[in-house]
């Protein structure tokens, strides 16, 4: 059972190439201040269904803070019983770590152990004045498994919750794709895909993707009819 991710730090979830719009954008900024060792804060708690880009900002504000270094994250749904991976507990696992990422911590097992070991990860970063950076599916009084006094202390930093599934910001999202492609995606395709694609982020720039290759096999132009077939497959 594998407990902690390890990833390397990678522009592939910097804030560079993080699409804003309206839905994102105290996120954003929230995720560039903890990031920021001048800003002076620490602690921020994101929120949001899935897809909507909690973990592209949990990422990349690790990359910011680790600089060179591999970065650990811990998953909450993969921490289901009481084996600890390897021996280690989370606490000495990530002892010496440069920040604390946690990703949907409202699937945190309701497990006396792994509360105890988030609680005193937490403790031990606060104190240390390292970055921490936690996402969920709800905003903080909704993780029914969580401690009281770690929800307390997530009220204390920063919270924002994410929420792209507006038309405006799918729209924006969509032709920010289209523009770092270099790719024509004219308004009737967009349209389309606004109405035939589920709203998650994930499905909308699936489709997208399923276009644009349709577009390459093909050597067709981007356009309504392509987009339909393409949607029929």
């Amino acid at each position: 059972m594998q407990l902690i991710l390890d990833f390397p730090v990678s522009p592939r979830y910097s804030f560079d190439n993080f699409i804003v719009c309206a839905g994102n954008r105290t996120a954003f900024e929230f995720a560039r201040r903890v990031a920021d060792p001048a800003a002076g804060d620490r602690v921020l708690y994101l929120y949001g269904p899935p897809g909507s880009g909690k973990t592209h900002l949990l990422m990349a504000a690790g990359e910011r803070l680790a600089g060179a270094k591999v970065v650990s994250i811990i998953a909450c749904d993969t921490l289901a019983g009481d084996d600890v991976s390897g021996g280690d507990s989370l606490v000495a696992r990530l002892h010496d770590a440069p920040v604390l990422l946690i990703d949907d911590m409202d699937r945190l097992p309701d497990v006396r152990r792994r509360r105890e070991d988030i609680w005193h990860l937490f403790n031990e970063f606060y104190q240390s004045g390292r970055g921490i950076v936690v996402t969920g599916a709800v905003p903080p009084r909704e993780l029914t498994t969580v401690d009281e006094h770690l929800i307390s202390r997530l009220l204390w930093g920063l919270v924002a919750r994410i929420d792209v599934s507006d038309d405006d910001s799918r729209r924006l999202i969509l032709k920010k794709l289209a523009d770092d492609r270099q790719i024509m995606l004219p308004d009737e395709v967009i349209a389309y895909l606004l109405v035939h694609t589920r709203r998650d982020l994930h499905s909308l720039k699936g489709a997208f993707d399923a276009v644009v290759r349709q577009a390459l096999a093909s050597g067709r132009k981007i356009t309504l009819r392509l987009a339909r077939e393409t949607q029929e497959r």
